[in-house]
């Protein structure tokens, strides 16, 4: 059995990477991998806050390698970092890891050149999928989830923390990948198939203007 981990940023393409090889026999996913800000302690890019990333990887019952990034974390920073993952992760007995890129060859090249020297292999479950049936199929499994970063550039500020369906896709401009893979917005998934319970999350009013993205942030909602 092909022991993997998963790249995972809590969003809906490494949501759907995870579905789709949970539901491969010729692979034993392990655990999800994902990096935070060592300051903020929220994940990259994406901008969820460390409790929320927990909550999700409880309610998808997978344990969590987290890898925390410092303050200007530059690439060589980042590529120590992961080859120590990816060197304990060997030594755990890990075979592969898997990525959500769907059809960026530069990334996915990166990718597989850094991992040339081991023996840990990539996979890119999604690879090659058009990204409107990708979309199609993650909202047909049942799986919801909510706009939380945005290239103001390319995404109106309006979409941030809307939960994506059919007709907030239809309505997004139309140079926008369904799936955002050109880097227009990102996502977290808060419930679906794979859940044991719905993740209790709202929204706040805090929206936070970076130099390349906007942020919404989320929260946990408390019971009364």
């Amino acid at each position: 059995m092909n022991k993997v981990m998963v790249s995972f940023s809590s969003g809906k393409d490494s949501m759907l990477t995870l579905h789709r090889l949970i539901n491969n026999p010729d692979y034993s996913v392990e655990y999800l991998l994902i990096t935070l800000s060592e300051e903020f302690k929220r994940s990259s890019i994406h901008g969820i806050r460390e409790e929320l990333i927990d909550l999700q990887a409880q309610s998808l019952g997978f344990p969590i390698k987290k890898v925390y990034l410092p303050k200007n974390c530059t690439n060589n920073i980042y590529e120590e970092k992961m080859a120590q993952v990816m060197s304990e992760a060997e030594n755990a007995g890990m075979t592969h890891v898997a990525f959500g890129d769907i059809f960026l060859e530069d990334i996915r090249s990166y990718r597989e050149e850094k991992l040339a020297s081991g023996h840990i292999k990539p996979i890119f479950p999604l690879w090659g999928t058009n990204t409107t049936r990708l979309m199609d199929e993650f909202l047909e499994l049942g799986y919801q989830t909510m706009i939380t970063t945005i290239d103001p550039n390319k995404v109106p500020r309006k979409f941030l923390g809307k939960v994506i369906d059919q007709k907030l896709l239809d309505s997004f401009p139309k140079e926008v990948d369904p799936c955002g893979e050109n880097g227009e917005f990102h996502t977290f998934v808060i419930d679906g198939p794979l859940f044991s319970k719905p993740l209790p999350v709202k929204t706040t009013n805090n929206q936070v203007d970076e130099e390349f993205y906007t942020y919404q942030d989320l929260i946990i909602q408390k019971s009364n």
